[in-house]
């Protein structure tokens, strides 16, 4: 129509075929590092495509093979523990051909199913889900249509890959250390889960039963004491609010998560109290800012950004080679501890 712009014409492989004075084979040849691309075919292909300004169509990339993107599913990205995940993983892409796309669900089944549909719509060549929600099922359809790793759930499968960490062991090192203090009455805040299946596999269930499998083992049975909410900052505030209005407070609370753990900090400052000198407070995680200064949160590490590496790594190989047995890989937390444990303080105790 009079008055508009051309719109701009895309930059083909003839065009840089054309300018470098070689035939589309060639390009096509240096584009994919194949065998009978001479040093100096390289060298005028690569300059022609810094000139043009060429940028391979991922689209026609995908109809003959691959188009090199990674779709990273994300529960929350609010949650710091899922940006060291991420860090991770673009670190192990970083100067390869991938390229990493993401987007976070906030634990909807149905949203998740959504994504993972676009991104296998978009013939993306993999993707990475963290601590999906999604149904058993639906995580082995997926897998058996693009090549997945999944990260922080238990469940294994020979449709994917997988990256957790010991939880059950994590929450027990919390536990172990804080009954070495002198704690007996140790809560726990959760997050809440009905699912049957995810009651096995998720991370946050998986540390529940770790705590409860501590107090036993540690002789503390009658102090077992849990509040279910969210892993969020919210669920952790309101989750303290019901421990402190216990008849009987706990002299110890370990959060399911340094996020939670935040919440918990939001509730004792409201109730004019302190970690540790009235409540000792433990996380899980070991998120950057548990170790800032002011807060100096002792935490779980569970290796978050070493997760993501792993998980590129496995997600790379399963995209080389589909037919390989599956993997899954377990990491060993190890416990930070900082100034927020302490033994147990008699202010106000019945």
């Amino acid at each position: 129509m009079p008055g508009q712009p051309n719109p701009v014409r895309r930059i083909t492989i003839v065009d840089v075929a054309r300018h470098a004075g070689v035939s589309i084979t060639a390009v096509s040849k240096v584009l994919r590092n194949a065998y009978g691309a001479s040093p100096e075919m390289q060298t005028k292909v690569r300059a022609a495509i810094e000139q043009l300004g060429y940028r391979p169509s991922a689209t026609a990339r995908g109809l003959r093979g691959r188009t090199y993107t990674i779709g990273v599913l994300l529960p929350e990205i609010r949650n710091p523990f899922f940006a060291d995940v991420l860090d991770g993983v673009t670190e192990h892409l970083d100067g390869g051909e991938y390229q990493l796309l993401m987007a976070q669900c906030r634990n909807d089944e149905a949203c998740e199913a959504r994504l993972t549909d676009a991104m296998i719509d978009r013939s993306m060549d993999g993707v990475i889900l963290i601590a999906p929600v999604s149904s058993r099922r639906r995580l082995q359809a997926v897998a058996r249509t693009v090549s997945t790793v999944v990260v922080g759930r238990h469940g294994h499968s020979a449709d994917y890959d997988t990256v957790t960490d010991d939880d059950v062991a994590g929450a027990g090192l919390v536990v172990g250390h804080l009954a070495e203090l002198g704690h007996r009455h140790i809560a726990h805040i959760e997050h809440f889960e009905t699912d049957p299946v995810r009651l096995t596999e998720m991370p946050n269930a998986q540390r529940a039963d770790g705590y409860r499998r501590a107090m036993n083992a540690h002789g503390l049975a009658d102090g077992i004491d849990v509040v279910s909410t969210s892993y969020t900052q919210e669920g952790g505030y309101l989750g303290a609010q019901r421990l402190l209005d216990r008849e009987v407070q706990p002299t110890a609370i370990f959060a399911g998560a340094d996020i939670v753990a935040m919440g918990v900090f939001d509730a004792l400052t409201e109730a004019g109290l302190s970690a540790p000198e009235d409540i000792s407070l433990a996380g899980y995680d070991n998120t950057t800012f548990a170790a800032f200064g002011p807060i100096s949160l002792t935490t779980v590490d569970q290796a978050g950004h070493q997760m993501g590496v792993d998980a590129a790594r496995l997600l790379l190989d399963r995209i080389a080679d589909r037919a390989k047995p599956t993997a899954q890989l377990k990491l060993s937390p190890t416990l930070v501890a900082r100034r927020t444990t302490a033994a147990p303080s008699t202010r106000g105790r019945i």
